[in-house]
């Protein structure tokens, strides 16, 4: 296959590390003006680094890149590792990592007992090219080889339910859970938030399936997109499918804006929530977190809709994060925005 140059070489500085190999990478396919590349990796398992509190030590992400467009997705800024400053270049142009299961096997040896493993964390393990490249699939039968690993699994894509087998089989030998990410039951506003991520329904009968499965599975509704996802009335009305869909747990995160995902998430909101864009602009000026009242706000009337349906987590040995605040009764009414 013929490489496809991403950068010209004249006037260009020198490309060096993961630049460099994302540079070298050959085509793999064309089509909904989304390229898959190659790309060579060094290594498969990265110890997170971050200021805030995380259930997990290692992270797996089987791409570079996600397809499915996600207006609000943190996770842009890792193509400028690339030297892509285009934030949409990360759903247009996904990276296949390469020889996966082998550096799996050779790494795990890094992980201590009690340093859980998350695959997901940036770009989601079952966007489309999975269906094609089975990546994921390649670095769970690797898991399935071992024992005793701690490891969660977080997505958007009822695709996973491909894996049902072999997550069973995963979950003899291991622990593991699996959290799938519904933002919104609203199928049109997850259509524009989400564009090509699968429909919510389909999610939530994911989360159905895995759980009657005997598979740990929470629900993820982070990003909470204030003024957009966070009405009470809404987020009552998620935790409560999550619940009867047999969750073991279900957690929320306030939406964070790096500069790089404010330059898409900005503009979309202009766009198609213009009423919230001043809003947005004043309370994430200079930052990429909201005021932490609007988190613990938040965190309060979470925690109260997962006491009044019974998601504390109690249902099952579970791997996840809620939140580091606590969360007492809270009026139903209360505005978090």
């Amino acid at each position: 296959m013929a490489s496809l140059p991403l950068l010209p070489e004249l006037d260009k500085p020198k490309l060096v590390g993961i630049a460099r190999l994302a540079s070298e990478g050959e085509t793999l396919r064309e089509g909904h003006n989304v390229e898959y590349f190659t790309i060579q990796t060094k290594s498969l398992l990265n110890r997170c680094v971050s200021k805030r509190q995380m259930p997990f030590t290692w992270t797996i992400n089987p791409y570079r890149g996600c397809e499915f467009g996600c207006k609000y997705c943190y996770a842009r800024y890792t193509h400028e590792f690339m030297e892509m400053r285009d934030g949409m270049d990360f759903e247009q142009k996904i990276y296949v990592k390469q020889h996966t299961a082998e550096l799996l096997r050779h790494e795990l040896r890094r992980v201590k007992p009690e340093e859980a493993i998350a695959l997901g964390t940036a770009t989601d393990p079952y966007q489309p090219a999975e269906k094609r490249y089975e990546v994921t699939r390649a670095i769970l039968e690797e898991f399935a080889r071992h024992r005793g690993f701690e490891q969660g699994i977080v997505t958007k894509s009822n695709l996973v339910l491909r894996d049902l087998e072999l997550l069973r089989e995963v979950a003899r030998t291991n622990h593991l859970s699996v959290h799938v990410t519904i933002t919104t039951l609203n199928v049109e506003l997850a259509r524009i938030l989400e564009p090509r991520a699968p429909r919510p329904d389909l999610r939530m009968d994911a989360v159905r399936a895995l759980s009657a499965a005997g598979i740990r599975v929470g629900v993820s509704t982070s990003p909470v997109v204030p003024g957009i996802t966070d009405s009470p009335q809404d987020l009552e009305s998620l935790v409560r499918a999550a619940a009867e869909a047999g969750a073991d747990h279900l957690f929320a995160n306030p939406l964070f804006l790096k500069p790089c995902s404010a330059a898409v998430f900005l503009p979309f909101l202009e766009q198609n929530f213009p009423h919230l864009a001043e809003n947005y602009r004043q309370r994430y000026a200079g930052r990429a977190f909201l005021a932490p009242a609007y988190g613990k706000r938040l965190a309060q009337l979470i925690g109260s809709l997962k006491d009044k349906y019974n998601l504390t987590g109690n249902r099952r040995e579970r791997i996840a994060y809620a939140t580091k605040w606590q969360a007492p009764a809270l009026a139903e009414q209360m505005d978090l925005f």
